[in-house]
């Protein structure tokens, strides 16, 4: 019997492999193409020069990035020591509904730092790989303040505040602490910490494999004892990682925030520093949270 014969190639298939050769990486659909974007900083903080890590500036990157052509997966490459719970939240659903969505597999790279909301992020990740000296973990709230009430009354100066609400002034660094204020901030702070232990489970379920109490207490580790511990996975690198995986001529373009025409990001993803600078007047609070920016990272030792 003889062989049965083949349709030729269509139109289009014979444009395309004319083509073929002179079309991006990324287009040709014979490398593999595994984006990567990068989450640095401190997450919901702003400061005049780093603007903070927010849904609102990296969402367009995220959607990018999982609706890339071709994509075999997606990698994130963090560094972050954390901040707001509830940015680190939404950053981390995102994630996560996107890689739903699409279909794709995530795998999460810790550079310097993955902890607290950073490590959060990352636990969107179905892989976290990391250095041997990457921090990892942190799985815990904390808050802080400063109190001004003896300074005030040593310079002399009177605190006059009007409120609606018994509560409403809690926690004034004007005032003094009141033993009710600090025990409802424990109480919230303690709610959210649960939030955080449940996602954490949920996410890494079986590979967790020290005790709670060890796990949950807000310690954190470097990536050889994470992975011990079962908070991350592998020890490793984005690039050579990803060529293991995926071959040696895998494609990772970096899905970077959108700019404007002349280079600033655009509205709706963070103010350009020469913005921030600028275009405001409010130094006293960018003064407070550069220092609770560099208190935050002070913590690992950067």
């Amino acid at each position: 019997m003889s062989e049965p014969t083949l349709p030729p190639p269509t139109l289009s298939a014979r444009l395309f492999d004319a083509v073929k050769p002179i079309l991006p990486r990324w287009l040709r659909g014979d490398i593999p193409v595994v984006p990567v974007v990068r989450l640095t900083g401190i997450i919901g903080f702003s400061t005049p020069l780093k603007p903070g890590l927010t849904l609102a500036g990296i969402a367009r990157a995220l959607e990018r990035a999982f609706s890339t052509r071709h994509a075999r997966a997606v990698a994130l490459l963090i560094n972050s020591p954390g901040g707001s719970p509830v940015q680190s939240h939404l950053i981390f659903r995102r994630i996560r509904q996107l890689a739903e969505e699409k279909g794709l597999r995530v795998i999460a790279f810790v550079e310097d730092v993955g902890a607290s909301g950073g490590y959060m992020i990352a636990c969107a990740a179905d892989e976290i790989v990391c250095d041997v000296s990457s921090m990892i973990g942190s799985i815990g709230v904390v808050g802080g303040t400063f109190g001004f009430d003896k300074l005030m009354e040593k310079v002399g100066v009177e605190r006059r505040l009007y409120t609606s609400g018994e509560r409403k002034a809690m926690l004034d660094p004007f005032l003094p602490e009141k033993p009710e204020d600090v025990k409802r901030l424990k109480q919230i702070q303690n709610e959210i910490h649960q939030a955080f232990i449940e996602l954490v489970k949920s996410r890494r379920g079986p590979k967790l494999a020290g005790p709670e109490k060890t796990l949950f207490s807000g310690e954190y580790w470097t990536g050889s004892t994470a992975i011990e511990l079962g908070i991350a996975d592998a020890i490793g690198d984005l690039r050579s990682t990803l060529r293991e995986r995926y071959g040696e001529e895998v494609f990772m373009p970096l899905i970077a925030p959108e700019r404007s025409f002349f280079g600033r990001r655009l509205r709706g993803v963070a103010l350009s520093e020469l913005d921030q600078l600028l275009g405001h007047s409010g130094w006293a609070e960018d003064l407070v949270s550069a220092l609770e920016a560099r208190a935050l990272w002070s913590r690992y030792g950067l």
